[in-house]
């Protein structure tokens, strides 16, 4: 398992309920802090709140897509070095340009591998110690 130095503050968001709780149950085995967010605009708001390092969010969410909560996010100067990863099962071309342009920072296609999904995360630099 990772070490606390390695400790992340991690985002998962997501209409799926299972799938959060999954990926967040994962996470947290590898010394990572987790929250969760059952949807788009319970992800804004608990992002503002949670200050994460990484946010996984999906694309196809009702209500809020995960295009929306990227664009809200990337308004708050506080939001600026969060690293936002699309985390979704469409993976086409078309996407992957739309999800740049959108803010997105990096894409990953559903389900991930564990270890591209870590790599992704060991990339970023926590804002603050996790405690």
């Amino acid at each position: 398992m990772a070490s606390q130095l390695a400790s992340r503050k991690i985002l998962i968001v997501d209409d799926n309920v299972d799938s959060v709780d999954l990926i967040a149950d994962l996470l947290s085995m590898y010394g990572h802090v987790t929250a969760k967010a059952y949807g788009g605009a319970g992800g804004i708001e608990t992002a503002i709140d949670f200050q994460p390092d990484v946010m996984l969010v999906d694309l196809g969410m009702p209500e809020v897509t995960g295009y929306a909560v990227v664009k809200k996010l990337r308004q708050y100067p506080q939001m600026d070095d969060v690293v936002m990863v699309a985390y979704t099962a469409w993976d086409d071309a078309t996407t992957r340009k739309q999800t740049s342009i959108a803010g997105f920072d990096e894409h990953l296609a559903k389900p991930a591998d564990i270890e591209r999904l870590l790599e992704v995360i060991s990339l970023t630099r926590p804002k603050s110690p996790v405690i």
